[in-house]
């Protein structure tokens, strides 16, 4: 007997089934089912997918979903559940708007509960099962309260006519049977039909452990927890029809009802038709004609721009108005003018409205109608970028503008089409992270209950590579070329399976895991905007806590279905230029009205910042390597930045140097063909961008460019079939100009190689203005330029090192942070200082800094002005925002400052103070309220008079850098090896920064900064900067110098090193390989020639300094030998002054304590060690 399964939970459940979807359509398809059903857990993530599968597989597709109903009465606690099928569009529609209201109105912990009104409301279009043993009608029924099952069967019915069932299973738990026993005597009192279900979880008998494995997961429980509670059994597999015939043989009419039901079901979805938003024209023009009109009106205005002398405007405009005519008619052509006036709409309203908006992202740029619509900020024909690239005539499909917005502001454009379009119209869309492969044997480990280390020695074999896909999965006789099989690339991980048992049962788990949905997340930036109600097409889905409603289908999903995706992408650098140009603005004289459109795009200093390759913090060319690049290449002309912008990725970098070589004049130019020298000349004879291989195919082989970006999309997915028919196209084009076959295949074949991985240029062009737009700030307005970086920043204290050391080579100093002057940013003070933003210190806060800027101006209703004091300080701000963490880490920082006499040196005296300081805040703040509250003009009672600061020894400079370090991330008042400095310079003379390329061992000194241990070639080895305030090093040591003090190898560590030098290939720089490695008190018995003691004619208590402090007895290849230094006494009488040398057997261990010793007991401290 045919049977149809109406309980499927796939893999998008998300916590309770690991079936994926294709694979539950093919076993569909191999039992002959006739319908399969997708009723994931109150949602409809994978409908889409198991639609398309489903029919591609030759399975009718049902819709549905497990829904938690709320509870009947308010006495009860628990959801019950509840499964909704649907029938037809109504009830498509009624099901996305049940979960959407449940997801964001009525989510109760991690359930979204349907309520039993909205089920009066919407519930046409469905058809209902009652859950089961699940259902509130089953617990009442298990309950033993027929009087209550009756009553719910009745209100279920009556919401649902003729289209209510009562379900039952028999899946092995537990509560099955006697739901069934007590359910068929009542569906046959009450008339009610019956259907049998069975609630798949996975798909095989055998996928039971790792279902529970995957329960586990999402639980956060492990397998072995005898407390666990185990709700599925192993018999919720995917059934095949004679197995269910079997289970419910002595219920036929259960069985035939369940094709009943999937023949009820006639959903069909509409999909890969664009529905567009409707745009509302002025005046109820003709979306046609209006779009006409405006992308003409706003060409004249971008003309304008671009030729202020009227007679070249008049002999540039033909080409432009040709151009743009064969744009709109494509466009219209295409039925898409409705979407570029919405994305010209929100864009100039961003625009208009202070929220910086991008010259243009991918191949949109390419389009004039985009420019003319102020959608993009590149003219096309300037810099030959194809319409075609973009929107092609001859192969309809969506137009996809990725607009980058400045990251403050994206959310108030998203507002703006939310206001427009209503808020019921627009969402974000949802992403599925999946388990990858490390993921997946962490999070297997872990529930099996294995230990964290050995579980991490089996992930740690897993490659981890960016951008690349990993499978644990058995290498096939046909292998997925997309995916790289770690048992090939890692034999350890099958040498290690075979050899431990649990090794082997975590990677069986785990395999069948991997690459299953995990979570919900929210796309970075697209955006949907409907017409008419976002629930209309899709569900919406909001995580418990959050206030952002999601769609439930994916970016591909929403597509299918008609949606239209806009991605509003956010960009820091645009943050950063337009907190450069507020600042310039307002400081520099006669830039009042500067922006960024205006600036000349031949500036030589520019030039020179990309060409000498000083280029942090440039956008696109901040990279070691693009900056060596750079050097190599010596950019002239924006031209050349687009080329190296899209050269700088993996397969057209080989082709960097004939590039720099050919620009430079080291190499002869030469093209493929005399036919490509216009097409290639901007790139000295070589291909770089997508759209030279179109220009290509027109010139040579006679292409249309839309038949051209066929071609191109056909060379990059490599068809052999599809190759060879467009090479014989090509041969033909090229013959009718007289080329030969072998030219053409010459030029073909360079072609095809080069389309597989090369750039496209429009997205490179605006990218490559940006960069030229930051690069200009930086050389004109380098304060402004550090800035508005640094305060965009503000939170990543490593980049914030980085901008500091790179401002410094700039000639940019620092102010330090200042409660009197300082406001959340960074600000430039004049054209070459900075001063520090308070923002950036550790543990101050938005929230902090605003009430410290509002006490000082006055803005909180105070008298505002400069702090006096500390005290001061503490009665003024708002404590509640402003609170004791806070105000110690300003402290630190060296943001307190000013309010101290001594400066810096009173740092540890205000620390010390802050408890003091709060409490007599606190005190002025009650007196002030009694005095208002009982003022009978006596004031004798209480005291206005600050108290003095706790008296402490100052700081020495280590310990004062180290707190700055602690408060600001790194060192800013100075550099920690100044602490040392003058002794160490004493016996080792050369900076860092003074080093050259030299074979002669070097002896360097300085301070560890980003240590880490890593395994090369040569083994494992210790990799870290060493700095001595000039310039820092890389250096590189085998992990053995550091085996025995390890504590040597920690950051902020003073060590001395020799080594000898090798240049750095990657950095252009030189790096140092180290061969010995010593702390200061080693250092200073290895290169000390002993210490000098005053004693003025007493004898010291040598004896005892010896005794607390020895020389150290080590072995060495010579035998045994003694470290430390030798001890000589000075002694002066009247005019005679003597040195003796008490010898080897009166050698000490030079520690700082040992040197303190000898200085507290010399005449007159004067305890100095001799290093020449």
């Amino acid at each position: 007997m045919p049977f149809v399964h109406l309980r499927v939970h796939t893999e998008y459940s998300v916590v309770d089934s690991t079936l994926r979807i294709d694979a539950a359509a093919a076993a569909a398809r191999a039992d002959a089912m006739p319908a399969l059903a997708i009723t994931d857990l109150s949602n409809l993530f994978g409908a889409v997918k198991f639609y398309k599968a489903c029919r591609g597989a030759g399975v009718k597709p049902l819709i549905g979903v497990d829904v938690w109903l709320e509870p009947v009465a308010e006495a009860d606690k628990q959801a019950s559940r509840l499964l909704l099928l649907v029938q037809d569009a109504v009830g498509y529609h009624n099901v996305c708007e049940l979960l959407a209201r449940a997801w964001v109105h009525n989510a109760q912990r991690t359930q979204a509960w349907v309520k039993w009104a909205w089920l009066e409301e919407l519930g046409s279009g469905l058809i209902v099962l009652s859950g089961a043993d699940q259902g509130a009608l089953g617990a009442a029924l298990l309950a033993g309260d027929e009087a209550r099952a009756e009553t719910l069967a009745a209100r279920l019915a009556g919401l649902f006519p003729q289209r209510f069932y009562i379900e039952l299973q028999r899946a092995g738990l537990p509560s099955h049977e006697a739901h069934v026993r007590a359910a068929v005597p009542l569906a046959a009192r009450l008339g009610l039909p019956v259907v049998a279900t069975h609630p798949v979880q996975f798909l095989e008998a055998d996928d039971y452990d790792a279902h529970e494995a995957r329960v586990c997961i999402a639980e956060g429980e492990t397998l072995a927890n005898p407390r666990r509670v185990k709700r599925f059994s192993r018999e919720q597999y995917l059934k095949t029809q004679a197995q269910m015939e079997a289970l419910f043989a002595d219920l036929p009419s259960a069985l035939a009802n369940s094709v009943q039901i999937a023949r009820r079901c006639n959903l069909t979805l509409v999909l890969g038709k664009a529905r567009l938003p409707d745009f509302a024209t002025p005046d109820g023009l003709p979306i046609n004609e209006h779009f006409r009109a405006a992308s003409k009106q706003g060409l004249e205005r971008r003309l304008e721009a671009l030729f202020p002398d009227a007679a070249r405007r008049d002999a540039e405009r033909p080409r432009y108005q040709q151009r743009l005519e064969f744009e709109i008619e494509t466009i219209i052509q295409m039925e898409f003018p409705g979407y570029f006036l919405i994305v010209s709409d929100f864009i100039v309203w961003a625009k208009e409205h202070g929220c910086p908006v991008g010259p243009g992202r991918g191949s949109g740029a390419g389009s004039l109608v985009a420019y003319a619509l102020f959608i993009t900020d590149l003219d096309p024909l300037r810099y030959g970028l194809l319409f075609e690239r973009f929107l092609n005539p001859e192969r309809v499909s969506m137009p996809d503008f990725d607009i980058d917005f400045c990251q403050a502001n994206r959310d108030r454009v998203i507002d703006y089409v939310k206001a427009k379009y209503g808020r019921d119209a627009v969402s974000q869309i949802a992403t599925f992270g999946t388990l990858a492969s490390k993921a997946a044997l962490r999070d297997v480990g872990r529930v099996l209950g294995m230990g964290y280390g050995h579980v991490d020695s089996v992930a740690k074999l897993v490659p981890g590579l960016p951008g690349k896909t990993y499978t644990l999965a058995q290498v096939p006789e046909d292998p997925d070329p997309g995916l790289i099989y770690v048992r090939k690339e890692v034999p350890e991980l099958e040498q290690r399976e075979a050899a431990e048992e649990e090794v082997a049962e975590l990677l069986a788990l785990a395999t069948r895991v991997e690459g299953l949905v995990r979570n919900v997340g929210m796309h970075a930036g697209g955006v949907l905007i409907a017409p008419g109600r976002i629930t209309d097409f899709c569900p919406l889905y909001q995580q418990p806590g959050s206030d952002s409603a999601v769609s439930q289908f994916d970016k591909d999903d929403v597509e299918a279905i008609g949606l239209v995706k806009f991605d509003f992408l956010g960009l820091a650098t645009l943050t950063i230029l337009e907190q450069a140009k507020e600042t310039i603005r307002t400081r520099r004289p006669g830039r009042a009205d500067f922006n960024y459109e205006s600036l000349p795009l031949d500036d030589a200093r520019v030039y020179k910042l990309f060409s000498d390759g000083l280029t942090e913090s440039v956008f696109q060319f901040e990279s070691r390597g693009m900056q060596g690049m750079l050097r190599d290449a010596r950019p002239s002309r924006l031209e050349d930045l687009i080329a190296l912008n899209a050269m700088f990725r993996p397969g057209p970098m080989e082709n960097i140097p004939s590039f720099c070589a050919r620009k430079n004049g080291r190499e002869e130019i030469r093209y493929p063909h005399p036919l490509l020298e216009p097409v290639l000349a901007e790139t000295y004879g070589i291909f770089v961008y997508q759209e030279q291989v179109m220009e290509a195919a027109r010139v040579m082989g006679g292409y249309s460019l839309g038949g051209a970006d066929m071609l191109r999309r056909a060379m990059g997915k490599k068809k052999a079939e599809e190759m060879a028919k467009e090479r014989g196209k090509f041969r033909a084009g090229a013959l009718a100009q007289g080329i030969t076959q072998d030219q053409a295949d010459e030029v073909f074949d360079l072609m095809e190689k080069f389309a597989g991985y090369g750039f496209n240029k429009s997205h490179a062009a605006a990218y490559s203005l940006l960069a030229y737009h930051t690069a200009w700030i930086k050389v004109h307005c380098t304060a402004e330029f550090y800035a508005a970086n640094m305060s965009v920043e503000a939170d990543d204290t490593d980049k914030l090192k980085v901008l500091l050391a790179d401002a410094r080579l700039f000639g940019v100093a620092f102010e330090p942070p200042d409660v009197n002057r300082g406001t959340l940013r960074f600000e430039p003070v004049d054209d070459r200082t900075v001063r520090y933003g308070l923002g950036a210190v550790k543990g101050s806060g938005q929230g902090a800094v605003e009430a410290i800027v509002a006490a000082r101006e006055g803005a909180d209703g105070g008298g505002g002005g400069p702090f006096r004091s500390l005290f001061d300080f503490c009665a003024r701000v708002d404590r509640q925002r402003v609170n004791k963490r806070a105000i110690e880490a300003l402290i630190k920082a060296g943001a307190f400052d000013a309010l101290h006499p001594e400066g810096q040196a009173g740092r540890a005296a205000l620390l010390a103070s802050v408890s003091l300081a709060m409490d007599w805040a606190d005190t002025q703040a009650a007196n002030a309220l009694q005095a208002g509250l009982f003022d009978f003009g006596d004031t004798h009672g209480s005291s206005t008079q600050e108290p003095a600061l706790v008296h402490v020894p100052a700081w020495d400079v280590r310990e004062r850098l180290l707190n700055e370090k602690a408060a600001l991330g790194f060192y800013l008042s100075g550099h920690l090896f100044d602490a040392w400095r003058d002794e160490v310079r004493r016996f080792v003379r050369r900076d860092i920064a003074e080093l050259v390329d030299s074979r002669e061992p070097q002896l360097l000194a300085g301070i560890v900064t980003d240590p880490r241990a890593v395994t090369g070639q040569r083994g494992r080895v210790v990799i870290f900067k060493l700095d001595d305030g000039s310039e820092a090093i890389e250096a590189v040591a085998g992990e053995e110098i550091f085996e025995e003090r390890r504590e040597l190898a920690q950051e902020d560590q003073l060590i001395v090193v020799q080594g000898r030098l090798q240049p750095d290939r990657f950095s252009g720089g030189l790096r140092l390989n180290v061969t010995q490695v010593w702390d200061l008190p080693a250092a200073r018995a290895r290169f000390g020639r002993y210490i000098a003691v005053d004693s003025n004619g007493g004898l010291p208590p040598v004896a005892d300094v010896l005794r607390l402090w020895p020389a150290r007895r080590v072995q060495s290849e010579q035998g045994e030998q003694l470290q430390g230094l030798a001890v000589r006494l000075r002694l002066q009488r009247r005019d005679v002054r003597a040195e003796l040398d008490l010898g080897d057997d009166a050698r000490f261990w030079p520690s700082d304590e040992a040197l303190g010793r000898w200085r507290s007991i010399a005449h007159g401290g004067a305890a100095t060690i001799v290093y020449d």
